[in-house]
């Protein structure tokens, strides 16, 4: 069975939360506060990791860095910040993606059923592609997960990882926001298309020479993003 940990402190919403999921058979699991949260994801026992950002213990934005550097599991934020920065900030740090406060449980369904249909099928479409892909100074390993500029190993988020793989395996043809947040996400554009944005950015800033103006990740502006071979 599907194992969802979700950390909260607010025990209302975590009952909602818990509720519309068990509907839907999954089992649940809560945790009140951030370092029992951390424990607890790291147990490795989740398939997935539903993740508020102001708890009491240690906040949102250390357990999602300290999970990303252990395991691999798809994270979403829960929060009720709204500025642009925060978001952009739990997604650098390696979050899937972010809901926020006050959210419809059924939305709330919908994006965790899409990112584990989507994590599944993205982790056994890698597990058959074993040769790598070189474009210019970039290559990317599909199998062991690994990507390199030149001779420098990079580390990439889950998402920056399949990111680029998409990408790079379909080089020089133009992808729509609403596309790629679709396909690499895993649902038709009923989050924030600010996601596919802000990785575009990260990615651009760790693999190009100028992040400003880059060869290979570039903006169509009006279409989307492409990149070139």
């Amino acid at each position: 069975m599907t194992r969802i940990l979700i950390v909260e402190d607010d025990t209302a919403i975590a009952e909602i939360e818990r509720d519309f999921l068990e509907i839907e058979g999954y089992e649940i699991a809560i945790a009140p506060d951030g370092s029992t949260g951390l424990e607890r994801a790291l147990s490795g026992e989740f398939d997935l990791v539903l993740l508020d950002l102001m708890l009491p213990g240690m906040n949102g934005y250390d357990i999602c860095r300290k999970i990303r550097g252990e395991i691999d599991v798809p994270i979403l934020m829960v929060t009720a910040k709204t500025e642009d920065a925060d978001k952009i900030r739990g997604l650098g740090l390696g979050a899937d993606d972010y809901v926020s406060k006050p959210f419809s449980p059924v939305e709330l369904v919908a994006r965790v059923k899409a990112h584990l249909a989507q994590y599944e099928r993205l982790t056994t479409t890698n597990s058959s592609k074993t040769a790598d892909i070189r474009i210019g100074r970039i290559a990317i390993n599909p199998l062991n997960r690994r990507v390199f500029v030149g001779d420098n190993e990079i580390e990439l988020k889950n998402r920056e990882f399949e990111l680029l793989l998409f990408l790079m395996t379909n080089p020089d043809i133009v992808f729509s926001k609403e596309y790629l947040y679709e396909h690499i996400w895993g649902m038709q554009a009923i989050g924030d298309l600010k996601t596919v944005a802000v990785h575009i950015g990260r990615l651009r800033d760790k693999i190009e020479l100028n992040p400003q103006e880059p060869t290979h990740i570039q903006t169509v502006w009006g279409a989307g993003y492409r990149f070139k071979a």
